[in-house]
């Protein structure tokens, strides 16, 4: 389950989708600092009507890396090294780096995004709904957060509230991975059955 969250969290190379059919990056339009708002919801628009997985998976690293772009190289090292401290469950130097992001930049939706999921590493869940609180109102749509919300759910025993956070990551990304039947097994539990 930790891996499933950390997965959901952190970022993926960037490829992306375009008019349905998946191309190289080199082939894809180019994504202008002018226009992110337009780039981005052009992007949650073809994840949603994306006809395949691979093409899913393909607008789906285009968003994170979006989402990861840091935007200088102060923070994209911090980010970085964060990583590495993540990798190496080193939590507390990853929290020391990433707090440093924020400070730097409070702005950068991601820093609070990967502060959530070391914080659920943490099994600190306080801390880590709090940061997911911030993630969510900058961007609603963010299945990553989502998904750890729903998690962090499950693990407290409120599987109404995690069925919630599930479905609208579904919304949002009809074909995330393992979700789907996430969402098949705990309406069974908070709903009941059909007869």
């Amino acid at each position: 389950m930790l891996a499933a969250l950390a997965t959901a969290f952190l970022p993926r190379p960037s490829f992306a989708q375009h008019e349905g059919l998946v191309a190289p990056p080199d082939q894809l339009p180019a994504i202008h600092q002018g226009g992110r708002t337009e780039n981005i919801d052009f992007l949650f628009g073809a994840l949603k009507a994306a006809p395949d997985d691979t093409s899913a998976k393909a607008v789906e690293d285009r968003i994170w890396a979006m989402w990861t772009a840091a935007g200088n190289d102060t923070t994209s090292l911090l980010m970085s090294r964060a990583k590495k401290a993540i990798d190496d469950s080193n939590y507390d130097l990853a929290l020391k780096l990433i707090d440093a992001v924020i400070e730097i930049k409070p702005d950068y939706t991601e820093a609070w995004n990967r502060r959530a999921t070391v914080y659920f590493l943490k099994k600190d869940y306080g801390n880590s709904l709090a940061d997911l609180s911030k993630v969510l109102t900058r961007e609603p749509r963010h299945f990553g957060a989502l998904s750890g919300l729903a998690l962090i759910m499950q693990d407290i025993g409120d599987e109404k509230r995690a069925l919630d956070a599930y479905r609208k990551a579904l919304e949002v990304y009809p074909r995330l991975k393992g979700v789907s039947e996430k969402v098949k097994t705990l309406v069974e539990k908070v709903e009941g059955r059909d007869i």
